[in-house]
């Protein structure tokens, strides 16, 4: 069985848990900060989980992490 190419851009952007959850960060927090609202700033700094909808996609993805 040969193996399968990790594809690049997704094994930066997500982790999987010890669960099997997939994690991530929130976009919208690296430039023109200015024109957005606080309380969206302060929600996205943290990490957050994908849906259970685009697991499966995500895990084809990164096979080996």
């Amino acid at each position: 069985m040969p193996k399968i190419k990790t594809h690049s851009a997704s094994k930066k952007r997500f982790r999987i848990t010890g669960t099997g959850k997939v994690k991530m960060n929130h976009a919208f927090r690296s430039h023109r900060l200015v024109s957005k609202a606080r309380k969206a700033k302060k929600q996205h700094r943290l990490g957050a989980y994908a849906s259970s909808a685009d697991e499966a996609n995500i895990k084809m993805l990164i096979p080996y992490k």
